[in-house]
């Protein structure tokens, strides 16, 4: 019998097979599973991809109803039913009323005359907000069923698709434990609360990317995962200081405490800051001294950024520059922001390119410990030639 065996991409056998005893050849393939096996992960990849772009809407759109005071319109927390909106005039009326009983309506909501016609549209932010939640939650959980149910989920990928799937979960209790807080006493969210709503937010979206980025190794052939650098993990606690104090302005109000740049209060270092107090309460309730700390962390941020972006430029010029981009673009919506006064479109960019600047740098690390995996891969495959060689 004459056996013909042909190579191609992805090491994919065909094998011919030709009976010496008939001029007709009879075809089998042998194949095993490759094909499968990289379309799998990239599936799964651009699944996450679509999920990691659902997040930074929702991070958007929170953004949004933060700005507009709409995040204690909605009063109850209903998983079903609350996916509509009200249907008629009186039921519109029952949650106005809901709304009158919480102290942002009696201080200064109603005060300030807040109409029925008002109330609707704080409402509709915090309504899309919540069913943006739940459209996550489904785009999620429905694929990964899928997925699992199929077993074309890679090895070594199951239980973190699953910690991401508790995360979503959990963001969702901790967006509703965020307004609770500003239901019977406050007239607002506390801030330790919606800072973790925010940064968990942030975690999900780059823990998504990474995961992708982790499949769409796989599938190019790289069964090594990216490690988390020495390096890689000082940026990411620096870039997590920004944006804990970014997210400390936002729920302080603290970027309403000073409108000019780069002189605050008349100096860099405010002099109306008392630095003899308690400086860990001063660090995490004072609205001066958060905002100061959160416009001069920014210049530690874009240096780090900046060491990322020339260490990756070699493997990636896309990466550096998406990281570049990013920095700068926030940098600028930061200072506008300042200058008018919070202006709402400039605040809502700013928080948009937040999230695309947590993108862009887990891009970067992932490529730099994408990097360090493959040297040690290369390290050890040398090292394992050395007997072949000495005992030749």
């Amino acid at each position: 019998m004459l056996i013909i065996q042909l190579l191609f991409v992805h090491q994919v056998n065909i094998v011919i097979l030709i009976p010496l005893n008939t001029t007709k050849p009879t075809m089998t393939y042998g194949i095993d599973d490759n094909i499968r096996h990289i379309k799998q992960p990239i599936a799964i990849s651009n699944w996450l991809h679509f999920v990691a772009f659902l997040v930074f809407i929702m991070v958007v759109v929170g953004g949004i109803t933060r700005l507009t005071e709409s995040g204690l319109s909605i009063t109850e927390w209903k998983l079903i039913t609350g996916a509509l909106l009200p249907l008629s005039e009186a039921a519109w009326l029952s949650e106005f009323e809901k709304y009158k009983q919480i102290p942002e309506y009696i201080q200064i909501n109603g005060p300030a005359g807040m109409t029925l016609v008002d109330f609707k549209f704080i409402y509709f932010w915090e309504w899309i907000h919540r069913l943006w939640g739940r459209l996550i939650g489904l785009a999620f959980a429905l694929p990964f069923a899928w997925f699992a149910f199929k077993r074309a989920i890679p090895q070594g990928y199951g239980l973190r698709l699953t910690i991401l799937l508790v995360l979503g979960g959990m963001q969702g209790v901790i967006g509703w434990w965020m307004v609770t807080s500003g239901l019977t006493q406050r007239t607002d969210v506390s801030h330790f609360r919606l800072a973790t709503h925010l940064l968990t937010a942030l975690l999900i979206l780059g823990a998504l990317f990474w995961t992708a980025l982790d499949l769409r190794q796989l599938a190019s052939g790289q069964s090594r995962k990216s490690k988390l650098t020495i390096f890689g993990l000082l940026v990411f606690v620096i870039l997590f200081v920004q944006l804990l104090f970014g997210a400390y302005t936002a729920g302080l109000n603290a970027g309403y405490v000073s409108n000019t740049w780069p002189l605050m209060y008349g100096s860099l270092i405010p002099s109306v800051i008392d630095w003899s107090g308690n400086l860990w309460t001063q660090l995490n309730n004072d609205p001066i001294v958060i905002h100061f700390i959160h416009r001069s962390w920014a210049w530690v941020t874009v240096t780090f950024l900046i060491v990322l972006a020339w260490r990756i430029r070699v493997q990636s010029a896309k990466a550096s520059i998406a990281i570049h981009s990013a920095y700068i673009a926030q940098m600028l919506l930061g200072i506008a922001t300042v200058l008018t006064g919070v202006n709402i479109y400039f605040a809502v960019l700013h928080q948009a390119v937040g999230a695309l600047v947590v993108i862009s740098t887990t891009w970067g690390v992932h490529l730099l410990g994408r990097y360090t995996a493959d040297v040690c891969r290369a390290g050890g495959e040398q090292a394992a030639r050395v007997p072949v060689a000495l005992a030749e």
